[in-house]
């Protein structure tokens, strides 16, 4: 009988040890892209790309151009659309494309592409009730004298906005011109009917 003894069902002691495959946790994988979105999202939303005109706060360069100091037609652009923006753009939306059951759209409307501006200036400073059509479409609301409370300069910037944007394309209302509407109207204690605008000059 001998007297050694034998390794039970183990590898020999001096076996060289070998790799074997393995796969990396779904959870790795999906955390790593993840981190590469936020990280592209954060990239675009504040590096500037790269561009050495801006820096902080600014984002990018077209922040960078809105901050800048405007003049002529650009500041006259900027200054109304904020007036309509306040004013204006609660009911008849930033669009110009109006609300249902609140307030007919602007853009491309009959009523705001004339080519005079005396019929839509009376509209802000008189108010609007009763029936009428704009667009083909009938409306029967009332509009108080949101303009009435502005001055000459800021509601000709908000009317030249209106005439201007969303395809819109007619001329400019000055400071002057409301002046002369407003006086001609006077002390106005009634709105306006869409029937008596049609009776008045572009």
């Amino acid at each position: 009988m001998s007297d050694e003894i034998k390794p039970a069902n183990g590898p020999e002691p001096d076996a060289e040890p070998t790799a074997s495959r393995s796969t990396m946790p779904i959870w790795i994988i999906m955390l790593t892209l993840v981190l590469l979105f936020v990280g592209a999202v954060y990239f675009d939303r504040h590096s500037g790309w790269f561009n050495q005109q801006v820096y902080s706060p600014y984002n990018s360069a077209e922040q960078l151009a809105a901050a800048q100091p405007q003049s002529g037609a650009a500041a006259a652009a900027a200054r109304g659309k904020k007036v309509y923006d306040t004013v204006c753009g609660i009911c008849h939306g930033p669009d110009g494309q109006g609300k249902p059951g609140q307030a007919p759209p602007l853009a491309g409307s009959e009523w705001v592409t004339t080519k005079g501006f005396d019929r839509l200036t009376r509209i802000p400073l008189a108010g609007l009730s009763g029936p009428m059509q704009v667009s083909g479409k009938d409306w029967n609301l009332a509009m108080a004298p949101m303009g009435a409370a502005l001055s000459d300069a800021d509601l000709a910037a908000a009317l030249t906005y209106i005439r201007s944007s969303w395809g819109n394309k007619a001329g400019e209302v000055t400071a002057d011109n409301v002046k002369s509407v407003r006086a001609a109207l006077g002390k106005r204690p009634q709105p306006l009917t869409g029937e008596q605008l049609k009776t008045m000059p572009e």
